[in-house]
């Protein structure tokens, strides 16, 4: 599910193939996932349904140690709507579902910073907000309605004023605490496509453009078995921070901050799957000057570390699906 900086246009063709090769795998084995700052942020900002997350809390990474974020194929300087942000509420970010049924998304911290959650506006199956914040330690729960077709993020490093207004170190909302396009890059991104083919949900993280927060996701509810255990962890390995190479870092006053993909640091045809190596054959990491694909998805072996990677990071679910985001590494 490509969205971003490496090619928001190839996404048809990306959830085409995803699609035939989940079809294909629902006939096999029943519904298994596709091929393997100083200001005070307002107090009226919309925290739903906030319980504390338990014991197991970790420590968000030092920045020598990166958390991973969410990459995708070549888009042009992330811009945002022109319509104005929302003024942030207390009320409940759910929203009535399109059609079908919605689903419960639940965002839960278990890092040690406050993470601003952000969500890319739908026209066809709106969200009631774009914008929630999350504290350590904490779980917020949204609905979702059905046909949703975006991505969630986390933001770092926030300052919001009473109206909203503001900015964030990473994944910034053009200064927006309600999200009105797709945000800043590098972010982790959560994509999904609700009810795309079939009674399928299909959904990754993405690491395309890079990495500010390690992110995994849950099934909670669904037809499906889910791949991912509830600690992060995959047969190929658990959740970690990314070892992002000074070459890829992004500093805010010194501090890593986040790890931007290569695609994204150095735009070259190759490292962005393009042009003469746009195929899949050619579109291979281990023809690339540096495999920095393997960086993040050393961190994270099932989410999409570079554009082509649907084999192992394309993940669906069957039926009445609830899912649960969590930031955070394996406990």
């Amino acid at each position: 599910m490509r969205f971003g900086r490496q090619g928001r246009n190839r996404w048809p063709a990306r959830l085409a193939l995803a699609t035939v090769a989940a079809a294909t795998a629902v006939m096999a084995a029943a519904c298994s996932a596709v091929p393997p700052t100083p200001a005070a942020v307002s107090g009226t900002a919309p925290v739903v349904s906030a319980t504390a997350a338990g014991a197991g809390v970790t420590q968000s990474p030092t920045p020598a140690r990166l958390p991973s974020a969410s990459p995708s194929r070549a888009r042009a300087t992330p811009t945002q709507a022109p319509t104005p942000s929302p003024r942030p509420t207390a009320s409940s970010p759910s929203a009535a579902p399109a059609s079908g049924t919605a689903r419960l998304v639940t965002f839960l911290n278990r890092t040690a910073q406050t993470i601003w959650v952000a969500a890319s506006p739908d026209a066809n199956a709106p969200l009631a907000a774009t914008g929630w914040v999350l504290p350590a330690g904490q779980s917020v729960t949204i609905t979702v309605p059905n046909k949703w077709n975006g991505r969630f993020w986390g933001r770092t490093g926030c300052v919001f004023n009473s109206e909203g207004t503001g900015h964030c170190e990473t994944g910034d909302c053009g200064g927006k605490f309600q999200c009105t396009g797709w945000g800043s890059i590098p972010a982790t991104l959560a994509e999904y496509d609700m009810d795309a083919w079939d009674g399928m949900d299909f959904y990754d993280v993405s690491m395309v453009d890079g990495s500010n927060l390690p992110m995994y996701i849950n099934i909670s509810k669904g037809g499906t078995p889910d791949k991912i255990s509830p600690e992060g962890c995959v047969p190929a390995g658990c959740t970690t921070a990314v070892d992002c190479p000074s070459a890829l870092q992004v500093k805010v006053d010194g501090s890593v901050v986040a790890c931007e993909s290569a695609c994204a640091r150095f735009g070259t045809d190759q490292y962005c799957c393009r042009g003469p190596w746009a195929s899949r054959a050619d579109c291979d990491p281990a023809k690339w000057p540096v495999d920095y694909a393997a960086v993040f998805k050393k961190a994270e072996p099932y989410a999409y570390s570079y554009v082509d990677d649907d084999a192992t990071s394309v993940f669906t679910c069957t039926g009445d699906c609830d899912y649960r985001i969590t930031f955070g590494i394996t406990p």
